[in-house]
Formats: C-alpha cells, structure tokens, sequence
C-alpha cells in the first residue's frame, strides 16, 4: 500500500477578520498617534520658547535689544552682559550660598521625613491621620503669614543674617511635605517583612535602616531632588533674613539688577541663564534617580 506524504499543512489566511483589526481601524490609531505626537511636539516648543527668547538676549547688547526688541537675532556674539552679572553679585559666592543651603535642606529635610513617617507609618502613633493632615496643612499656610514671627524668632535666637535660619525653616517646611508622603507609603508596608526583621533579633533602628530604607530608597532619591530644586528657587523667605551680599542666594542677586526706574534686560536675561545652568545640570545628572524613583512603586 502505498501513503500519500504530500504536505498537508493549512494556510492560515490573513483577511482582516482573522487578523481581528479592521484596516479602517488601523488608521484610525496611525492618526490619532501623529496627532497625540503632533501635540507633544507643539507643547515642547511652547515650553522652550521662553528659554531661547532668554538665551538670545543674554548674548545681545543694550543697543541691539533697544533697536529691534525681544525676539530678533543678535546682530553679533555680545558676552558683557554675562561679565557685568558675574562681578555685580559676586557670582561665586552667591553659588556656594545657594548649593550649601540647598543641599543641607535637601540632606536634612529627607532624613527627619524618613524618621517621622517611620514613627507614624509604621510605628502606628495614636491619632496619625491627624498628625499628617497637620503636616499637610502646614504645606499650606502662605510663607507672607509666617515671615513675621520667623523673623522674630530668628533675631531672638541670634540667628539674624545667618544661613541656618533659612536652613531651619525650609528643613521644616519641606519635611512637613515628605513626612506626609513618606506615611502615606509606608502605612501600606508588609507587616510579613516587619515580623520577619524582629524574630530575627532586629530592634526597631535596625528595622529602619536594613529593612525599611532599601525599600523606600527610591522615593527618597526623588524627594531630594525635589528639595534641592524647590529650595534653590525659593526667594521671600530667604530676601528678609540674608541682608548682607555675603550670605544671600541667587535669586536675590538676579532681583538686584532690577532698579527703580529702569532694568538692563540683556544682563539680566545674562545673570537668568547663569543661574539657570547650575540647577539644570544638577538634574541633568540625577535624572536616572528621578526616573527610578517615579517608576519604582509601578512594578512589584
């Protein structure tokens, strides 16, 4: 007897039904993509356009800004502006002032953050709602209610002119923000990993820094970025309590090239663009961190 060995594989057809997307359906998604992309792009150079407008008159003369305005092009490369900036304020200075503040704030504000919510998250203190919606509250009171009394208690302690003040109220203000996020978070930590570290032998500051920070790590990272930045930019508070040239911010010095009558708006757009870079760079760098941080909770 003889066996047929043809092949006797089926062909799958690849109509529109069997593929179970209708072509019609398929452009469909292709515009609506371009659009969303088309949106994005719009959006981007929207954002962008005040940074270029700032970094074309920083490198324009008086003249040349007076003559065709704003948005032109500079007629030639004038770098003045950006000397004038440096020696007015003390640039230098003024830098050291805004990374010391920042950066302690941003190392001081993480750590109590850390401590509080792990006393109210995981500690279980009686009356902890309470205790974060008081914490979130004081994210709201305006600093133009506070300025007073800070100021008062500032002198009284002799702390008049000094960066400590500032680092003490904006390590208090910005814990009071992540101490209400911190809680939030760790409210919902296993309680497993937590009655695993104490059969274990491990007591509470043990549990804090072997069990409990590993994991919260990540939003940490992205809290002191945020700290750094937002300090960095602050302006009221800092302007009454830093008097002398020695001990202001850079937002101060750009507020000083504005005077009463007039304002040289290409060695202000010059001192915007110096002050901008530093801030830029330093999240430039801590990108990767950030991202980690918003994307950690998004995978288990």
């Amino acid at each position: 007897m003889v066996t047929d060995t043809r092949s006797t594989t089926e062909v799958v057809p690849t109509t529109p039904a069997a593929t179970g997307v209708h072509p019609r359906r398929r452009r469909r998604r292709g515009a609506a993509r371009w659009f969303v992309l088309a949106a994005a792009v719009v959006v981007a150079l929207a954002m962008l356009a005040p940074f270029v407008i700032m970094v074309l008159n920083a490198v324009k003369s008086p003249a040349d800004y007076a003559q065709n305005g704003p948005l032109s092009l500079p007629g030639s490369l004038y770098l003045d502006g950006i000397v004038t900036f440096w020696q007015r304020v003390d640039f230098p200075v003024k830098l050291w002032n805004s990374f010391f503040i920042a950066g302690v704030v941003a190392v001081l504000g993480c750590l109590i953050s850390l401590l509080n919510a792990y006393a109210i998250g995981i500690g279980k203190v009686r009356g902890r709602l309470w205790i974060v919606m008081l914490f979130l509250l004081a994210n709201m009171l305006p600093q133009e209610a506070l300025i007073y009394p800070l100021f008062d208690m500032a002198r009284q302690v002799g702390l008049t002119n000094s960066q400590w003040s500032v680092i003490i109220i904006f390590t208090v203000v910005q814990s009071a923000f992540g101490t209400y996020l911190l809680a939030s978070v760790l409210g919902t930590f296993p309680p497993a990993l937590l009655e695993a570290a104490a059969l274990d032998g491990a007591g509470r500051w043990r549990i804090l820094w072997q069990v409990v920070y590993p994991i919260v790590r990540p939003t940490l990272g992205v809290l002191m970025i945020f700290f750094f930045i937002w300090t960095w930019n602050e302006f009221f508070i800092p302007l009454v309590m830093l008097t002398t040239n020695d001990t202001q911010t850079i937002p101060i010095a750009l507020a000083s090239l504005q005077g009463d009558r007039m304002m040289d708006a290409p060695t202000t757009n010059a001192g915007a663009l110096i002050s901008l870079l530093p801030a830029l760079i330093f999240f430039l760098l801590f990108q990767r961190t950030l991202t980690r941080g918003v994307t950690a909770g998004a995978v288990k």
